[in-house]
């Protein structure tokens, strides 16, 4: 009797476990559902191949959730895997260029490598960038997937789904019901000094199409949820032909000129 109960209890335990299984299939299904359902909103095939991609437009900055006086003008191109240029003011006499794992600025006082908190910072952006979870994080079959409902992102119905990579760092996108196109994309990581957690989260807002790819207008930046930065795109341009030299720092070093305010 006793083995029969035993047996019993050891196959109802198995058919919990295996419901358990079937219901985290289910919901990481529904999860790569949403996100697949993102990137053919955002031009499917075309968007994953795509060679590199400029934003030109204006970049306010805030402060305690307060504007600073006036905006910055900026070009910024990308190209993947690694490589990303930020040209700044009127003149795009001040450049950023982030290259692999380094950074640079360059004024036409030449180069220097940037400060280590800077570079650090822009880097765990790409790192946990759209982008980067769709070519990357998705790929990996360790990869964890959660369809976590649905939730309100700026008075719209939006999907949200978490990754968690093999390294157990998460991101979590928000994507309109409707247009499938990214609403928020948000993350947290450890701070190194307080060693408590940091969360950085973006929001797009105000999508055109370009080329064939809706691309949002507006970006709005927060840390810890409070508004650090808002960009205003004005013009973008997709799979430029740029000059072999582009992403070469001194190449770029030797054409800044001193201009006058």
């Amino acid at each position: 009797m006793r083995r029969f109960f035993l047996a019993l209890l050891i196959g109802i335990m198995g058919i919990t476990a295996t419901a358990e299984d079937a219901a985290t299939d289910a919901n990481a299904r529904e999860a790569r559902a949403v996100l697949d359902a993102m990137v053919e909103a955002l031009g499917g095939k075309a968007w994953l191949t795509m060679q590199n991609q400029m934003r030109q437009g204006h970049i306010a900055a805030f402060y305690h959730g307060q504007p600073d006086l006036g905006t910055t003008l900026y070009w910024e191109f990308h190209q993947w895997p690694g490589k990303d240029r930020i040209e700044l003011t009127k003149h795009r006499d001040v450049l950023q260029m982030y290259l692999d794992r380094t950074g640079w600025e360059i004024t036409y006082r030449g180069k220097k490598e940037l400060p280590k908190d800077i570079v650090e910072d822009f880097l765990r952006r790409r790192d946990h960038s759209i982008e980067t979870v769709v070519k990357l994080w998705l790929k990996d079959p360790r990869t964890i997937l959660l369809y976590e409902g649905k939730h309100i992102v700026e008075r719209r119905l939006c999907e949200q789904v978490t990754l968690i990579s093999p390294e157990n760092e998460s991101v979590t996108i928000l994507t309109d019901a409707e247009s499938h196109l990214p609403r928020r994309r948000v993350f947290e990581w450890r701070n190194a000094t307080y060693k408590d957690h940091d969360s950085d989260a973006e929001e797009y807002d105000d999508y055109h199409t370009f080329q064939g790819f809706p691309t949002a207008m507006r970006i709005t930046r927060f840390h810890n949820d409070e508004l650090t930065r808002q960009y205003y795109i004005d013009r973008v341009d997709y799979n430029q032909t740029l000059a072999p030299d582009f992403w070469n720092v001194d190449a770029a070093a030797g054409k800044v000129k001193k201009t006058g305010k």
